[in-house]
Order: C-alpha cells, then sequence, then structure tokens
C-alpha cells in the first residue's frame, strides 16, 4: 500500500476507542411501528404555554444572534436564585446546550488521564462515554439492589483511592427514580472533605419529585461541588437545548473557557423564552408535572403489580421505575425482546450498570391509557 494512502485511513482516537452508542438508544432504535415507548426519558407533556408564547415574541420582535457565551444575564441571574445557600455570581454560571453539555464540560474540566471517577452504580450511561473521553478511569460505588438501589455507606467509602478525583452523584436517580436523603448527602459531605476531591452532581430531575420537599443538593454540605441543571424534563424542554453549569468558582473558571470553544453559546431563542420558567406560570407549570407523573407513577405500579406480579421499585422523584424480571430469565435482554417483538419498548437493566442486571427500566413518559395498554402488551408478551 502505497504510505501516502495508509496515512490517509481514519483512524479511531485513543479517546473515543471502545465509546458506542448507548444500549438504551440501540433498543429504542429497534421498535417496531406503533410501539408504547416506555424506554426513552422524554416528557410527552407540552412544553408550557408561557415558554412557547415568549419563544414567538422573541423571534417576530428581536434580534437573535449570538449572546455572552456564558448565557444572557437576566437568566443566569434567575439561576442563581436556585442555590441560595452558595452565594452564586453571575459568572459562577454557564448556559449550556441541555444538561449534556453541562456534563461534559464539567467532567473534561475536572478529569484527566490517571484519575478515577467514582461513578454510582446504576446510573446514566452517558457518564461512562465522558469519562472515557477524559482519559480517567471510571470506578463504580454500588447502590446495591437488595437495598432498593438505596446509598450505602460502606460500598461508597471502600471505593475512594488517592487517584479518586471526582465523584458522580445523580438524584433523582436515573434508573432508579431514588432519591438521596439529607442524611446520606451529609455522610457524603463529610468522607469527601479534606479528600480534594470534587463532586459533579446531576440535577436534572431536581424539579420531578414525589417526596414532600424537593430534594436536598449535596452542595449543600459541601463546596467542591459542580451542579448540572436544566430545564428539559421539568418544563417538557427536552428539544430547546437548556441546561446550566454552576458551583465552585475556580472550576467553573475553566469550564467556562471550554464551553466557549464548544459550542460558542446556547440558542438565544431558547435563553430567552426559559425567563418564563422563573414565572407564576412557569412555577404552575412545573407543580402540573409534578402532579402528572405522580399520578401517572401510582398507576403504572399498581398495573405492574396488578397484570404482571413483578416487584417494581417505587421512585421518589424523575419518571423512571424498575421491574425485576429475574424470575423470568438469567439475561433480561430475552425479556426486553420478548416485549420489543409485541411492540413495547423497555431498557434492559444492563444499559445502567450490573446492579440493575435482571431488571428492566420503564419511563413513564407517556398517558395512562398507553401505560395500561403497555402492561397489557408485556403481559400477553410473557404468556405466549
Amino acid at each position: 500500500m502505497n504510505p501516502i494512502q495508509k496515512q490517509n485511513e481514519f483512524r479511531v482516537p485513543k479517546r473515543l476507542q471502545g465509546i458506542e452508542k448507548s444500549m438504551i438508544r440501540q433498543i429504542a432504535d429497534r421498535a417496531l411501528p406503533d410501539s408504547i415507548n416506555f424506554g426513552l426519558g422524554e416528557p410527552d407533556l407540552q412544553t408550557p404555554d408561557c415558554v412557547r408564547n415568549e419563544a414567538i415574541r422573541v423571534i417576530q420582535e428581536e434580534q437573535n444572534g449570538y449572546t455572552l457565551q456564558a448565557g444572557i444575564p437576566p437568566l443566569r441571574e434567575k439561576i442563581i436564585t436556585e442555590y441560595p445557600h452558595l452565594n452564586l455570581e453571575i459568572n459562577d454560571v454557564v448556559v449550556t446546550v441541555g444538561s449534556s453539555e453541562a456534563l461534559y464540560i464539567a467532567l473534561m474540566t475536572l478529569a484527566e488521564e490517571g484519575d478515577e471517577v467514582l461513578v454510582p452504580d446504576p446510573s446514566f450511561p452517558a457518564y461512562w462515554g465522558i469519562i472515557g473521553m477524559t482519559g480517567a478511569k471510571m470506578t463504580k460505588y454500588r447502590l446495591p439492589a437488595e437495598k432498593g438501589f438505596a446509598f450505602d455507606l460502606d460500598e461508597f467509602k471502600k471505593q475512594i483511592t488517592d487517584k479518586t478525583r471526582v465523584m458522580m452523584i445523580l438524584s433523582p436517580s436515573n434508573p432508579t427514580g431514588r432519591v438521596h436523603t439529607r442524611e446520606e448527602l451529609k455522610q457524603i459531605a463529610e468522607i469527601l472533605q479534606g479528600t480534594g476531591i470534587y463532586v459533579v452532581s446531576d440535577e436534572i430531575y431536581s424539579d420531578v419529585y414525589f417526596t414532600d420537599e424537593r430534594p436536598a443538593s449535596i452542595s449543600e454540605f459541601y463546596d467542591k461541588t459542580l451542579i448540572v441543571g436544566g430545564l428539559s424534563k421539568a418544563m417538557s424542554m427536552t428539544g430547546w437545548r437548556l441546561g446550566w453549569l454552576t458551583g465552585e468558582r475556580e472550576a467553573m473558571k475553566s469550564a467556562f473557557i471550554l464551553h466557549g470553544y464548544d459550542v460558542t453559546c446556547t440558542s438565544a431563542i431558547s435563553q430567552k423564552a426559559a425567563l418564563k420558567a422563573w414565572t407564576e406560570e412557569g412555577q404552575t407549570a412545573k407543580q402540573h408535572s409534578r402532579d402528572v407523573y405522580k399520578k401517572r407513577r401510582e398507576h403504572i405500579l399498581k398495573e405492574i403489580e396488578t397484570q404482571l406480579g413483578l416487584p417494581a421499585v417505587s421512585p421518589e422523584g424523575a419518571f423512571y421505575t424498575m421491574i425485576d424480571v429475574r424470575s423470568l430469565a438469567e439475561d433480561e435482554m430475552e425479556i426486553c425482546e420478548k416485549f420489543l417483538q409485541n411492540r413495547v419498548i423497555t431498557i434492559a437493566g444492563k444499559a445502567f450498570g450490573d446492579e440493575t442486571k435482571g431488571f428492566l427500566r420503564l419511563s413513564f413518559c407517556c398517558d395512562e391509557t398507553k401505560i395500561t395498554e403497555g402492561i397489557r402488551r408485556m403481559k400477553e408478551a410473557l404468556e405466549k
């Protein structure tokens, strides 16, 4: 072969080797037409009118070029009100292209080759891919299935080493819907004090909760924290790509630089329309979505119990439940495939880690009629 031709062949960079499309997408991409979708975590509720109408006004009446790279000041002012305990300044916030970019710039800012990043097992699989790109090593701390995927202090402590640089927290959890208690977060903070370890707290589901009060943030107890947030879930704004990263000042300075080169800025239209999330209408919309998801949670748990007779996690937040199918097959993918063929999308637990092997994640981002029909199809598939 001509040496020049060989040089021109595509090669996968080391930072991308072994990184594949997530199993969530792989399964969803194979769905048959007219499937009931318990797979993707995307709200089916309409984006609130106050946000949509403001976007229309902004398009028609305003110039919408680049904004400041960190985001429009009025929006950053609103975001810092979410974290009054941190005494943030406007320059401590970067408005990102969804929470996905916030995760990316947080981990790329904090971790590099030779570091270890502690990740909950189970957790959102995007963490694994991004950590791989940083060159750091991922280490998992178990949220044991036998404890209902609750936090286990001993499991956490034994995974910390002198190479641990970053810890990931996800509360409410995707995939389990479990929420960290204040006591658990205090315990984590006590262990981390003086270690220099940073926490990346993924709080994208913080406004989708079924507990008496909004879930606590580790940032209330531990200073070296970067918070990932956004409006995708609570305000049904997934396609608007509006998230944010905020927290410890020195780390945010570097994260801002990376963001500027990564995307320049978030959509001007999305940013301006997002301001309505902090109005009375916006807060009413958030409460409405919580009420809807709480009702659906009760409905899907009842249907699983009465129609399938399988154990399921009662989520405290987000819009997922995990059903235990270990009594039906050694590999949950076998059950997932049966459901796919009967036009129901579920996600195999192995997509989220080792602890959820033998489980399936079901999202209740669909109305009660579809939930009932989906569970009926699942029962039918199991009876065939």
